[in-house]
């Protein structure tokens, strides 16, 4: 059975991603580091110790062939889909094969570019709104439905 593996710290969709895996019977794994104590009803949580990429390395490690994994990292997506693994983020986008490359350099490129100009700093991203939500709860719900289709055909 396919498991649900959540990079949780700061994450904001925990509780669209319980109520569709609720939906689809998929247990869901939510990992965060033990600055970002969660506390679930339904997911098994993982504290990880607090680390330079602590939960990513232990989100990479967990996740299978067939498991979705939900993270905003890139370098994380790209361990999952490396595993067999699909993944989300938290806007709906799927990580793909296809396009991880291309968001791995894009990120390198921008890193560089603010080294290069002495900016460090980012601004946070905007204030997520009810179209973001439904955005991704309709690419998750897509993901998901093509886990157990996918399952169910092996």
């Amino acid at each position: 059975m396919a498991v649900i593996y959540v990079d949780a710290d700061a994450c904001p969709v925990v509780a669209l991603v319980e109520e569709a895996a609720r939906r689809f019977g998929l247990p869901v794994t939510l990992l965060c580091d033990e600055h970002h104590l969660l506390r679930s009803e339904t997911s098994e949580v993982r504290v990880v110790a607090s680390g330079a990429d602590a939960v990513d390395l232990a989100l990479a490690n967990l996740c299978r062939r067939g498991d979705v994994v939900v993270t905003q990292d890139y370098g994380v997506a790209a361990m999952a889909l490396g595993r067999g693994a699909r993944a989300i983020r938290q806007d709906g986008l799927v990580y793909t094969d296809e396009n991880i490359d291309l968001l791995l350099m894009e990120r390198h490129l921008a890193k560089k570019a603010r080294r290069a100009s002495g900016k460090h700093h980012l601004h946070g991203p905007a204030r997520r709104t009810r179209e973001d939500d439904l955005r991704f709860a309709r690419a998750f719900e897509r993901l998901l439905e093509e886990a157990v289709r996918e399952e169910k055909g092996s």
